[in-house]
């Protein structure tokens, strides 16, 4: 699996998407929809993801990703899309990394 490159544009990762999309390949997009607080990374920010262990972009500047990517992979089998809601109040923003204080939500979907 390649490192992500947490310096891509939104207009880059939605064309990259896309490519690896039209190419056949299973592919998941992460979108920063809400952030409350302290958050790494701002609304509209996004990774996305395909089968082949490729990523570009950035949710988190990664404290979360890896939990992100792992939703990704099962949105990609199943089709089904998630809200993810990480915070310092919960659990497993500790288990994940997320220790800036925010709240952050991110929406992955499967890109058919």
């Amino acid at each position: 699996m390649s490192e992500p490159q947490t310096y891509a544009s939104s207009e880059d990762v939605l064309k990259r998407a896309a490519e690896w999309r039209d190419s056949g390949r299973k592919v998941a997009l992460a979108t920063v929809v809400s952030t409350w607080g302290s958050s790494p990374r701002p609304v509209g920010s996004h990774l996305v993801v395909d089968d082949q262990g490729n990523m570009l972009g950035s949710v988190s500047g990664g404290c979360i990703e890896g939990a992100v990517v792992h939703e990704a992979r099962g949105a990609m089998e199943n089709g089904k899309p998630r809200l993810l809601d990480f915070g310092i109040a919960d659990e497993t923003a500790w288990e994940v990394g997320l220790a800036c204080g925010g709240k952050v939500k991110v929406f992955v979907e499967n890109l058919e």
